[in-house]
């Protein structure tokens, strides 16, 4: 699961519920390779569709531009995914009573249920807190749990590039916050 896709699960994490709120809502015990390649699918497919839905509603080109820059980096992270695990040879196998669908709904029924600049704000805020919850998830969870080394080696990559897409959310906010 290549660099992008652990990118992607790292972020589907987040956004799927295993870093809801709280990060230390999975247990490593609880969690293999299958399950793990399944998350970041999941929290790969949450923020194609998140950054989809700001590319789509966001007003100005620099929050278009930061969405679209998601959903395309998300989506080649998703297709390194299945790569890496089909040459693996791992069967993505989801949690059982995954809430990650269901919350991730409920973030994009929140979402457009607003335009403007509400609409970006609470985008980018989610953002924000989605990759800061992801990088907490990697860092205490999903890599100590992780059995496969090439997988290991892929998803601790990632760590770079979920720190960028925060602080791109955090810079974006810290920009419209200083407009008149």
């Amino acid at each position: 699961m290549r660099t992008t896709i652990a990118l992607a699960a790292v972020a589907a994490v987040a956004s799927f519920g295993f870093v809801r709120s709280s990060p230390a809502s999975v247990r490593p015990a609880a969690l293999d390779d299958a399950t793990i390649v399944a998350i970041l699918e999941q929290a790969n497919s949450a923020d194609i569709a998140t950054g989809g839905l700001g590319a789509e509603r966001a007003e100005t080109k620099e929050v278009k531009d930061y969405g679209k820059m998601l959903s395309q980096v998300h989506t080649a992270v998703n297709q390194k995914a299945r790569d890496l695990a089909k040459k693996l040879g791992v069967t993505p196998t989801p949690p059982k009573d995954d809430q990650a669908a269901k919350d991730h709904a409920a973030v994009m029924a929140r979402l457009r249920g607003l335009k403007g600049a509400a609409f970006e704000k609470a985008f980018l805020e989610h953002e924000q807190s989605y990759h800061a919850a992801v990088l907490t998830a990697v860092k205490g969870t999903i890599v100590p749990a992780i059995q496969n080394a090439e997988l290991k080696e892929f998803v601790v990559s990632l760590a770079p590039a979920f720190e960028a897409h925060r602080l791109a959310a955090e810079n974006l906010l810290k920009q419209q916050a200083a407009k008149p």
